[in-house]
């Protein structure tokens, strides 16, 4: 008996997803079976996953190309915050029912162009339809040396703290889903200096900073005058909204991380990156966060994205 026309369907955009995958010997056994094999022996693995949900994470009607090319982005900026090297992604998607198999594909060609870049082999993941929106959730694994992973509950009174690149402005200029994923940059740094502790900067810099120092167990003084503003933020704004934007519109997907003083003046000196290095603060032994701006003390208010679950 024949296959009915929606499982044929199912299995070529499968077969075809795995023509596409890159080798890697750390990939046992990739996509064909009931389970994928990872080895790496004298590593530790390091897992992220985000889900994207249309609607949420990017409009409807978004080339899906982009959408792919965020959901791997994401992951990846996930790892590059923890100092890993990405090796193995699983794909779940629900695609709506009004997808044909050429928006499908070009779906995949996003993850695909990142995995690429990074070296990252797609080794499994599962497909469905439904009625509703587009849903996608990559798992994405990454390898480092044994207890080598950068934690965001290391940072020390007296650390600098510095960001890479400049923020605010992604999400009207459409850079959410076109942003670099600072993964060669992350390794860069932890060669060259002793990152206490890094995140990366999903939600907002007003947001974010506040799992860092929690989970250290310090406070921190941020310099507004020293956050890079990114050009993206209106210019016509006054310059206080603009730095409330770079504080809390998220989606900039930039590094936040803490070294010592000395480090820190060596990146300063010498960067070992060619994306912008700004120190914009420093950490405290006080727990609490403010903001110095226009000459003025102020605590520093959370602000930016949060999901907005019932209670």
């Amino acid at each position: 008996m024949g296959l009915p026309p929606e499982t044929r369907a199912e299995f070529t955009l499968i077969e075809w997803i795995a023509r596409q995958t890159e080798a890697r010997p750390e990939v046992l056994l990739g996509i064909g079976d009931d389970a994928s094999i990872l080895s790496a022996p004298g590593q530790d693995w390091v897992v992220t996953t985000d889900v994207l949900t249309e609607g949420v994470h990017f409009a409807p009607g978004t080339d899906p190309a982009l959408i792919g090319r965020k959901a791997m982005g994401v992951n990846l900026s996930d790892l590059a915050a923890m100092g890993a090297e990405p090796c193995a992604a699983f794909i779940g998607i629900v695609l709506p029912e009004s997808f044909d198999r050429s928006r499908a594909e070009r779906l995949y060609d996003g993850l695909f162009q990142l995995a690429r870049e990074f070296n990252v082999v797609i080794a499994g993941g599962d497909t469905n339809s439904w009625a509703g929106p587009l849903v996608i959730s990559v798992t994405l694994h990454g390898l480092m040396a044994p207890g080598t992973a950068i934690r965001r509950d290391g940072a020390q009174p007296g650390d600098w703290i510095f960001v890479t690149g400049a923020l605010g402005g992604s999400l009207q200029s459409q850079r959410h889903l076109t942003f670099s994923p600072r993964v060669n940059e992350s390794r860069a740094l932890c060669r060259s200096v002793g990152i206490h502790a890094m995140l990366d900067l999903s939600d907002g810099l007003g947001s974010d900073l506040f799992h860092l120092l929690s989970r250290s167990g310090v406070g921190a003084i941020l310099e507004g005058e020293a956050i890079p503003i990114h050009s993206d933020v209106p210019g016509t704004l006054s310059p206080g909204e603009r730095l409330q934007r770079a504080l809390s519109d998220g989606e900039d997907f930039e590094l936040l991380f803490c070294v010592t003083p000395e480090d820190g003046a060596c990146l300063l000196e010498m960067p070992p990156v060619s994306v912008p290095l700004t120190r914009i603060g420093e950490v405290t032994a006080e727990r609490s966060a403010s903001l110095r701006w226009n000459g003025s003390l102020t605590p520093l208010l959370r602000s930016g994205w949060s999901h907005r679950f019932g209670s």
